[in-house]
């Protein structure tokens, strides 16, 4: 079958319909827990759809390039599959459990939703500005959002595990101490990292939409004397880069802290791990792209499913569905200078 640029990696999902995405998610659940209530799942869909579509009270919808809808989709379809993978082969008492792995789909759902500008935020104009602190912010609107979804027990819980998709806290500092808990952090990590390796487009997307997120965030551009050093350039100084910083990411993360947790896809598939099929393809072209300088070989022409193209393909209207009411999720002051990490970890940084 041949695999449109947004589809998943079996070129089954549409990765850009939510619909979509939450049946498959919500079948591969009700096989492993088949008594598992996934009403919780369905009703987070169609927030993630109003959030993103920019429909949702109090907020301004995706506007980032890279960041996008199919990205949040495809990392929650690949944490479906990750907790099915793991549940099928482990011990009865070790196995996450069916609230623990709603859980963990709607932490990945939104992982996220701290890109997306609220609307108190008047000085800011791209949610890729919020990129150095935006697992905060997603673990501000999950422990906000959650306790709606009958899950305010574990609302402190999420805001911590999100922590797992991102650079802001060390991976050993996060403070989750239950082993089951963990394991969803491990596997939330792993969904994100996976998800964004293994696009169809990723090396597009990298020279294409990442670089001007980075760019919005101050991490990339021309160096500026005695103001700041970028840490890529231009597009291809990223490009170029890119190889190395995959192979940090299975030294450090996916083989490192999260160990190798990308194999419980071998069960859940059945057989070889089509996510780690395309991401070593990926590889060894970008490292070819990399010893060529060649980057005009780049072919595919990826699209950016933000608020309005998400809108327009959902048949929404601004005008039409915002009502006159308090926002659902109630925006407040945000210090977000508490987030920005040191200078010294920028230099590794790579956002999920």
């Amino acid at each position: 079958m041949q695999r449109l640029n947004d589809h998943d990696v079996t070129g089954q999902v549409d990765l850009t319909s939510p619909s979509e995405v939450s049946e498959a998610v919500c079948g591969i659940l009700a096989r492993c827990y088949p008594a598992a209530d996934l009403k919780p799942i369905h009703d987070a869909f169609e927030t993630f759809a109003r959030l993103y579509a920019g429909v949702l009270p109090g907020f301004h919808g995706c506007d980032t390039w890279y960041h996008d809808v199919q990205h949040s989709l495809d990392c929650t379809l690949a944490m479906a599959r990750l907790i099915d993978g793991r549940d099928a082969q482990v011990a009865e008492r070790w196995r996450l459990g069916e609230r623990r792995a709603v859980l963990g789909v709607i932490i990945a759902l939104f992982h996220d939703s701290g890109y997306i500008r609220r609307w108190s935020e008047t000085h800011f104009h791209n949610g890729a500005e919020f990129t150095l602190y935006h697992v905060s912010r997603s673990g501000d609107f999950l422990a906000e959002y959650l306790p709606t979804a009958g899950f305010e027990a574990e609302a402190e819980l999420a805001r911590r595990l999100v922590h797992y998709t991102g650079y802001e806290i060390a991976l050993d500092k996060i403070p989750v101490r239950g082993r089951l808990d963990r394991q969803i952090g491990f596997l939330l990590g792993t969904a994100d990292l996976l998800a964004q390796l293994s696009d169809r487009c990723y090396p597009e997307k990298c020279r294409l939409f990442l670089y001007h997120e980075f760019k919005a965030a101050g991490m990339a551009g021309p160096a500026i004397a005695g103001v700041r050093k970028p840490i890529y350039e231009s597009p291809d100084d990223l490009m170029r880069k890119t190889p190395g910083f995959i192979q940090k990411l299975f030294a450090e993360r996916l083989d490192g802290h999260f160990k190798s947790a990308h194999n419980y896809l071998n069960v859940h598939f059945g057989g070889p791990n089509p996510y780690l099929d395309q991401i070593h393809r990926h590889v060894s072209y970008l490292a070819g792209l990399a010893r060529s300088r060649d980057t005009d070989a780049l072919r595919r022409r990826p699209r950016c499913v933000n608020g309005h193209r998400f809108r327009q393909q959902l048949g929404l209207s601004l005008a039409r569905e915002h009502p006159a009411q308090e926002p659902i999720v109630r925006a407040r002051h945000h210090s977000h200078a508490r987030h920005v990490p040191g200078r010294e970890r920028l230099a590794h940084y790579i956002p999920s």
